[in-house]
C-alpha cells in the first residue's frame, strides 16, 4: 500500500463524505439493520453515529489500514461494540450463513474484485438475510455517461481504485437475491459524475447449495 493510499487518502474520503446530508442517507439505510451485522469498507467509521441506538455489535472489513486512525476515535466515542478486520472482501474469513445483514456504502466502487466479492456477501448471509447498499455509480443520463468514462481512469488514481462508471444495480443482481428496495437518484450539491447514488435492499432467500 502506498503512501498516498495510507497516509492522504483517508483523510480526503472523510471529508468528502462527513457531511450532514450524505449522514441523512446513512441513517435511512441503516434503518433496517437487525441480528448479527457485518459491514463491509468500513472505512474511517463514518457510519458508526448513525446504526440505530439498538445496535450492540457490528462486524467491520476494510482493506486500507490506514483508515484506522480515524476509525478508532468514532469507535471510542460510540457504545457498540465494533469487531474489525483489515482485510479485503473478495475472501471473507467468516463461515456461511453467519450474518443477518451486510452493509455496504460507497465502497463496491473501489473493490477491485467487486463481482467476487459479492459472492462472498451472498455467502456469509444467513438465508432471509438482507444487503443493505448505497453506493455512487453509473448515471442513467448518456451525456454523464460520457465524463464518467473519460474520466474513469483518473478517478481511480485520485481516489484510490474507485470507479465512477459501475452499475451498481446489475452488479448486484449477478447473485440470485430479491432485490425488495432499490431506488437511483443524484445527490444535490455534488458534481453529477459523483453524484448519481444506487440505494437498495437485497434479500438472500436460498443457499446456492440448495439449487447447485
Amino acid at each position: 500500500m502506498g503512501i498516498y493510499s495510507k497516509y492522504c487518502f483517508p483523510y480526503i474520503m472523510d471529508l468528502a463524505l462527513s457531511s450532514n446530508a450524505i449522514a441523512r442517507y446513512r441513517q435511512n439505510l441503516l434503518l433496517s439493520v437487525k441480528g448479527d451485522i457485518l459491514e463491509i469498507g468500513f472505512g474511517t467509521g463514518l457510519n458508526v453515529a448513525n446504526y440505530p441506538k439498538s445496535t450492540k455489535k457490528i462486524v467491520t472489513i476494510d482493506s486500507n489500514e490506514g483508515m484506522n486512525s480515524l476509525a478508532k476515535k468514532r469507535i471510542q466515542t460510540s457504545k457498540i461494540e465494533v469487531e474489525h478486520h483489515t482485510l479485503t472482501a473478495e475472501t471473507l474469513p467468516f463461515a456461511d450463513q453467519t450474518f443477518d445483514t451486510v452493509v455496504s456504502t460507497w465502497t463496491l466502487c473501489s473493490i477491485s474484485n467487486v463481482d467476487q466479492a459479492l459472492v462472498e456477501i451472498y455467502r456469509v448471509l444467513k438465508v432471509g438475510g438482507q444487503f443493505l447498499f448505497l453506493e455512487h455509480g453509473l448515471s442513467n443520463e448518456k451525456n454523464v455517461q460520457v465524463w464518467q468514462n473519460r474520466l474513469n481512469s483518473l478517478e481511480k488514481i485520485i481516489a484510490d481504485g474507485c470507479h465512477l462508471n459501475r452499475h451498481i444495480t446489475n452488479l448486484v443482481a449477478k447473485q440470485p437475491w430479491q432485490i425488495s428496495e432499490e431506488k437511483q437518484f443524484y445527490i444535490s450539491g455534488v458534481p453529477k459524475i459523483l453524484g448519481y447514488m444506487y440505494q437498495g435492499v437485497a434479500i438472500k432467500k436460498f443457499d446456492k447449495k440448495q439449487i447447485g
